[in-house]
């Protein structure tokens, strides 16, 4: 289906309009994805061969750069289900590629991505989704904790633990039997993003369905790359929004220039690196160690708009209080460990423990 043309500077005028109502309340922010699918986002990561624009380095990250400065809620749903279609895009099933990644890159289907349970939740308990390999597929079972539009979505790729300890990548139709999505939870931002838990009971899955596996580590050794560079690109995108506003307070508040410099700099210099890095090849050490600062970064900027906005930032219909509160979710999202340890590290430095 063809969709009707939208340009880039129009969709994010969109996005910002609806920004606050997707972060507080839990309901699919349907005007920002259409603007998205109108604008062609949705066929940034996808191959021309599908349907899509194929984009990459830095047209890509850019374009999540300022998506997020938008609208992190409606950035961070195209970043779940682009990963998905990453994850369909590398797997060299060329069978599900074409059943699947056309209507993705035309914004007539949506998918998404539940992982975590292989990366970074629930690691130091007994496995949360599991698969039992039987004739002709495997049968699953359990929970898949953070899935992202979950309700929304007409595939997941999701990952299990088989009972043998090795892992498997597979597609997951939503309307296969046994399979029911949770309520969205809870969230203290991006409500709209319909984050859920995904259930299974007794799922039979055929193998034509499987993406990758069984291996020990299932997800370990693909593309590096931008994919591995999304999360900092979208801290940075936020820090931007809240560094953008204090430079056009700093216009009429000469006390705000110096502070807005800095941040600006640190921006434009984490901006460089980014995309350095997703020309060449992205060391897992280099991607923590750019995560860790782009936290750093996306936590003062945001929180230095809050000060400068006052008792008003702290109003629900003022931006600042929201960038304040998502900025908290970089660290929690997908962090791993050395970028969660340097990230601690920052935020609490000897120095500033020292006696006087």
């Amino acid at each position: 289906m063809a969709q009707e043309q939208m340009g880039f500077p129009e969709a994010l005028a969109i996005l910002r309009k609806h920004a606050n109502q997707s972060d507080a309340v839990p309901a699919w922010p349907a005007d920002s994805w259409q603007a998205l699918a109108h604008c062609g986002a949705l066929g940034w990561c996808i191959p021309a061969a599908y349907g899509g624009e194929e984009r990459t380095g830095f047209a890509l990250l850019d374009g999540y750069e300022q998506l997020a400065g938008a609208c992190l809620t409606t950035c961070f749903i195209l970043s779940q289900r682009d990963a998905a279609c990453r994850r369909l895009r590398d797997s060299g099933n060329e069978t599900l590629c074409r059943q699947l990644l056309p209507a993705l890159a035309g914004g007539e289907a949506f998918a998404t991505v539940g992982l975590s349970q292989l990366t970074t939740s629930r690691q130091h308990m007994k496995p949360s989704f599991v698969a039992r390999q039987v004739d002709g597929g495997v049968v699953l079972n359990g929970a898949v904790p953070w899935v992202t539009g979950a309700a929304k979505a007409d595939h997941l790729i999701i990952g299990a633990v088989l009972e043998d300890g090795q892992q498997i990548l597979a597609v997951l139709p939503r309307g296969l039997g046994g399979v029911s999505v949770g309520p969205p939870l809870e969230l203290m931002a991006l409500e709209g993003s319909l984050t859920a838990e995904v259930y299974c009971d007794q799922a039979p899955l055929e193998n034509r369905w499987i993406l990758a596996g069984p291996a020990e580590r299932v997800m370990a050794g693909g593309r590096g790359g931008t994919g591995g560079l999304e999360t900092s690109c979208l801290a940075l995108g936020l820090a931007g929004a809240a560094i953008d506003y204090l430079a056009e307070e700093a216009k009429a508040r000469p006390e705000l220039r110096l502070s807005t410099e800095r941040l600006e700099q640190t921006r434009r210099t984490i901006r460089q690196e980014m995309h350095t890095l997703a020309e060449s090849s992205c060391s897992t050490e280099a991607a923590a160690t750019l995560r860790a600062r782009a936290n750093s970064l996306v936590l003062r900027a945001t929180q230095a708009a809050l000060t400068a906005s006052k008792g008003t930032g702290f109003l629900r219909q003022h931006p600042a209080q929201r960038w304040a509160r998502q900025a908290l979710f970089f660290l929690v999202w997908s962090c791993p460990r050395p970028a969660a340890e340097a990230t601690l590290a920052a935020l609490a430095p000897p120095e500033a423990f020292a006696c006087p």
